[in-house]
């Protein structure tokens, strides 16, 4: 997800188009608080791993 959010964002800067920025913003911001969730040991999804 934050991978996903990086690659909008260089997108939507060579692009400039602010919606894709703004997505990529977003999805960096929802995969930081997966990761943190994640390791704090908490369920994701009704999963407790995702492998």
């Amino acid at each position: 997800m934050i991978v996903l959010g990086v690659v909008l964002l260089i997108i939507g800067f060579v692009a400039k188009i602010a919606i894709v920025w703004t997505l990529g913003i977003l999805a960096i911001v929802v995969g930081a608080v997966l990761a943190i969730a994640g390791t704090a040991g908490r369920e994701i999804g009704g999963r407790r791993h995702w492998y």
